[in-house]
């Protein structure tokens, strides 16, 4: 999903809950299912939705498109419990990496890029952008279009709106939605998704599909719900409008040779490969482009040489987690191979309260972590990394049980 989550890691789980469930209180009576159609909506939540008709035609929106848009639309609860659901940020990586990939969709998408070959051989030479990630966007957002989402999009927006869930940025993404329904690029009914709004093949929320969205076709028309090839093309204008660099690679698992200085972070292909670093695969380095390294289990698990387009694939997501499942999604799709090294799957692991505390101990040290809400991401890890090499640690950014004991004892 879009950004999404690199918006909302900002937020409290505890206020964000409490938020919700003050807010919603006020129009949901207890102990019902979530509402319908037909049961009364609150005074103010009428009176929210006639600030949203003033503000849609300010904007241009028809009111006839927002009547019939927000018709008998009432919030629904369930985004209660569906806004706490963030596995990338709360399952270990090689759990969520193994759902990724699992379940039989390295083999559909093989046959499925073989498939749409033409089309997605022509939106890699549009754009320059890897199909492989394209695929791998694809496979892990919707299942390759099979799962992408039954909620209704209009009725999402305005109840995370509703209750203030981030801010503007709800309410603003229901104007993108209503302007998508004013100029006809949609029907009322084909606005299904995703709790949060995201839409589609490939899960593009509403203004995202205003900005990015292209006729992959040449039909006149931007469907990202049920052309493929306009998807494939959406999607890779949205990675080449966040800064995709063609020809370079995202990244590959490599190994570190004995006595390796692991303060190095940044360099070149070719002076990696000076420092005897290699791929895991056997494969040489590339040798043009800059690149880091990166430890998503620490120096004891796969270490991998990421690189700009990596990032990128973060504008989706935030996660690491999810960066990482669709890049080697999209690898195994081109027949590369498996992960090499072994995961620290028996190493102890820091649960839920102590990753809080990691990131409250590095806050009080001076570093900016964002909020502390126990889900690590890159600020966390950067700073760790500074804080191991500066104490004599060895700079992995991994959270551990022996960092936090150290965190613990620093003044």
């Amino acid at each position: 999903m879009i950004a999404l989550v690199q918006r909302t890691a900002m937020i409290r789980r505890s206020v964000l809950r409490t938020i919700l469930l003050f807010a919603l209180a006020a129009v949901l009576p207890s102990g019902l299912a979530p509402l319908h159609a037909q049961e009364r909506p609150s005074a103010d939540f009428a009176r929210f939705v006639a600030d949203l008709r003033a503000e849609a035609g300010r904007r241009g929106i028809r009111p006839a498109t927002f009547d019939a848009a927000l018709e008998g639309v009432t919030p629904d609860r369930s985004v209660i419990a569906l806004t706490e659901r963030q596995s990338e940020f709360v399952k270990p990586i090689w759990d969520y990496l193994a759902g990724g990939i699992g379940g039989g969709r390295i083999e559909r998408g093989q046959r499925l890029i073989a498939t749409h070959a033409a089309a997605i051989a022509a939106v890699e030479k549009r754009f320059g952008v890897d199909r492989g990630v394209i695929f791998g966007i694809w496979g892990m957002e919707t299942s390759y279009g099979a799962v992408t989402g039954d909620k209704d999009v209009i009725r999402s927006l305005v109840s995370l709106a509703f209750v203030g869930f981030r801010g503007d940025f709800f309410r603003n993404e229901l104007m993108s939605a209503l302007e998508i329904l004013d100029r006809g690029e949609a029907g009322r009914a084909a606005l299904k998704g995703s709790w949060a709004g995201a839409m589609g093949q490939t899960q593009f929320m509403p203004s995202n599909f205003r900005t990015y969205a292209v006729d992959g076709d040449g039909d006149g028309r931007r469907d990202i719900w049920t052309n493929i090839p306009d998807a494939f093309a959406s999607t890779a204008n949205y990675l080449r409008g966040h800064g995709w660099q063609p020809g370079l690679p995202w990244g590959m698992e490599v190994v570190l040779p004995q006595g390796f200085d692991h303060r190095l972070r940044s360099a070149g292909f070719a002076d990696w490969a000076r420092r005897g670093v290699r791929r895991a695969d056997g494969r040489p380095l590339p040798s043009a482009g800059e690149a880091r390294l990166f430890y998503p289990a620490g120096a004891t698990g796969p270490i991998f040489l990421v690189t700009a387009n990596y990032d990128v694939i973060k504008r989706y997501n935030a996660s690491d987690a999810y960066a990482l499942a669709v890049a080697h999604l999209g690898d195994r799709i081109k027949g590369g191979g498996p992960i090499r090294a072994e995961w620290p799957k028996d190493e102890p692991q820091l649960g839920q309260a102590e990753r809080v505390e990691v990131q409250k101990r590095l806050a009080s040290l001076g570093y900016d972590v964002g909020e502390p809400d126990g889900r690590i991401g890159s600020r966390t890890r950067e700073a760790l990394r500074d804080f191991q090499e500066k104490r004599g640690h060895l700079p992995d950014g991994w959270p551990t049980p022996k960092m936090l004991q150290a965190l613990r004892a620093a003044r």
